[in-house]
């Protein structure tokens, strides 16, 4: 494979929408999703009062990457080896002893179906996007309310925690009025949605211009969809795309077949039937991956377009669409954001007006490294029997360099190079911190030693 990536080579580029061409307020949109998920397990289901109130520093639990052990209780950070880094029963962080005593210094029993798949499953659920995090702290906290009223040993919550993402996301929601999500994402968009930049809407522009083939694929329905584009978009965001694609229910999306998943058309965004096939660009729902290439060839007039997709989730965007589609992948990673590594040295000492595009986003960020869990990246593994530790790339890390052609903090980024610029692309002969665009987390540069991870 060739060492570098342009989107020059590209017929077709594809775009996530929450998190990727939409971007968050964070704090705010991570209080919100907490208390949609909190509110329905305190009045519909019973529990505890007490998880309505949230202490400010209580997000800081919050670290793409953890996967819930949901038998256990437990929250668990992972080595590209499957080992256990870190480890937390609810919200308490557990000592390298008991981590050692419950999981050993060995693979998880579960690391070999998660990473083949990036899945999830009944047994365990892996939290990788900013709209699962804050899920991720009540989880938690249903532990420490579940340990101290019943001192439970095994944990049957989850089907609550299913029901709660339910109520506040499904398909009716939004147009229903129902749940507490949707009403206030619809009453007050500026205070959870962030405008689109100029400078990426010039892009989106000047990509179509250059005869490229633009793809929205989203797994938010209709309605939702067209709140979040007029608002960060503009009115006119259909004119950006040539096929959008809502309520595409990813991965499902790039992994099943056209019999499991057609495409259906919209009329006043309710469904329609089932489609035999995928004839002309359009607005459409459901749908596959297959039927979508199919109708990418004859718009392209190639047998083999190449594609890119843009996303912010390992599970949903970047290890399907590589895997089962073959797409390149860009993933969206806000945490390099939060990385002094991609502050200009001499940022640091001006005016707050005139620093660049990424210290300002910095100030924004409500947890970018957590100080429970350390960085997304690298942490330390302790020596056994008074060996030295060792620095060690997390799984997360691992899926990156695996599955991204590159990784970039925001669209932002890329916006003003020629679509020409060359990126060189995560590769197995190139250094693991080759694909980072515009430069590599701090973690994983050597010889770091201030990387947050005490």
């Amino acid at each position: 494979m060739q060492q570098h990536f342009s989107l020059a080579e590209c017929d077709v580029v594809g775009f996530d929408l929450d998190h990727t061409l939409c971007r968050y307020h964070l704090p705010q949109s991570a209080r919100l999703i907490y208390d949609s998920f909190a509110h329905y397990l305190v009045t519909e289901k019973g529990y505890d009062e007490d998880l309505l109130t949230l202490a400010p520093d209580n997000l800081d639990f919050c670290c793409k990457g953890l996967v819930l052990d949901i038998e256990e209780g437990n929250f668990l950070k992972l080595a590209e080896d499957g080992t256990v880094l870190r480890a937390s029963h609810g919200t308490k962080s557990m000592t390298f002893e008991e981590i050692l005593e419950i999981y050993g210094r060995k693979e998880w029993k579960h690391f070999n179906t998660v990473s083949g798949m990036v899945s999830r499953t009944a047994k365990y659920y892996l939290y990788d996007n900013y709209f699962d995090l804050p899920g991720a702290l009540l989880c938690a906290r249903v532990v420490d309310s579940l340990d101290q009223h019943d001192g439970q040993k095994k944990y049957d919550f989850w089907k609550d925690m299913v029901a709660a993402i339910q109520h506040n996301y499904k398909i009716s929601a939004f147009k229903e009025d129902c749940g507490m999500y949707f009403p206030e994402v619809k009453n007050h968009p500026d205070k959870y949605l962030r405008r689109c930049p100029e400078s990426v809407k010039k892009w989106l522009k000047q990509l179509k211009n250059a005869g490229k083939i633009l793809l929205l694929i989203t797994s938010s329905h209709s309605d939702y969809c067209r709140l979040l584009c007029e608002h960060v978009l503009g009115n006119d965001f259909e004119e950006y795309f040539d096929i959008l694609i809502t309520n595409a229910l990813k991965p499902g999306f790039f992994s099943h077949t056209p019999n499991q998943r057609p495409f259906r058309t919209l009329e006043n965004d309710e469904e329609q039937e089932a489609l035999l096939s995928l004839d002309k660009p359009g607005w459409y729902s459901q749908g596959n991956a297959i039927q979508l290439y199919d109708l990418l060839k004859k718009m392209t007039g190639k047998l083999d377009p190449k594609v890119v997709y843009f996303g912010d989730s390992m599970h949903s965007d970047i290890f399907p669409a590589r895997h089962y589609s073959n797409w390149e992948t860009v993933f969206i990673l806000e945490e390099l954001l939060g990385d002094k590594g991609t502050v200009p040295a001499k940022a640091e000492s001006e005016p707050l007006e005139k620093k660049g595009k990424y210290e300002r986003d910095q100030l924004e960020v409500p947890y970018f490294v957590s100080k429970q869990w350390g960085s997304f990246f690298m942490d330390r593994l302790p020596g056994l029997e008074n060996a030295e530790e060792t620095l060690v790339h997390t799984w997360s890390c691992k899926c990156i360099s695996t599955y991204s052609t590159i990784a970039i903090p925001s669209l932002e980024a890329i916006a003003d190079l020629p679509l020409d610029y060359r990126f060189t692309r995560f590769s197995s002969n190139s250094s693991a911190t080759a694909g980072y665009y515009p430069s590599p987390p701090r973690a994983l540069l050597p010889n770091e030693d201030s990387v947050m991870m005490k």
